[in-house]
């Protein structure tokens, strides 16, 4: 399968303010503290596209469904850093299920080297997603503040 066709398929649209394809498929009707209590989306990335690095105000959970890898960068109000893989070679350290801790700086792209052209991803969150809880993060203050992974937020803030 291509990921022109999984976008035909899913219904997919362009993700403006993150990159990447996604579409809603749930979210709850019941609203608590003014936030419907849980969403979820597909997700692809293609070659071309990454998930620029952000931060949610709550955790967000990331399921691996099909393709190829994907290497998601994490950056800690600490300082530190690392970059988790999803996907589904679990000898080799993937993962088909991860939690992005709320407050954590995050960005995605496809693992070099992949034979598919894309991956296919889903998000659930709880409470659910909320574009005013949504923060994009700018290449110079992160850099500055994650000297280490310079090259990295480089690629991810495009």
């Amino acid at each position: 399968m291509k990921a022109q066709e999984i976008i035909r398929l899913l219904e997919l649209e362009p993700l403006e303010f993150e990159g990447g394809y996604f579409r809603e498929t749930f979210r709850a009707g019941k609203v608590v503290a003014g936030r419907n209590v849980s969403t979820a989306i597909y997700y692809l990335l293609t070659p071309e596209t990454c998930s620029r690095l952000h931060r949610l105000a709550y955790d967000e959970i990331f399921h691996f469904y099909m393709g190829d890898p994907v290497e998601q960068l994490r950056l800690r109000s600490d300082g530190s850093g690392e970059v988790v893989i999803l996907g589904m070679d679990l000898a080799a350290g993937e993962r088909p299920q991860s939690v992005v801790t709320a407050g954590i700086w995050q960005g995605a792209r496809l693992k070099p080297g992949g034979l598919q052209g894309f991956a296919l991803l889903g998000t659930t969150m709880a409470p659910g997603f909320d574009l005013r809880d949504f923060e994009l993060g700018d290449a110079g203050e992160l850099a500055a503040g994650y000297p280490d992974w310079k090259e990295w937020i480089r690629r991810l803030t495009g």
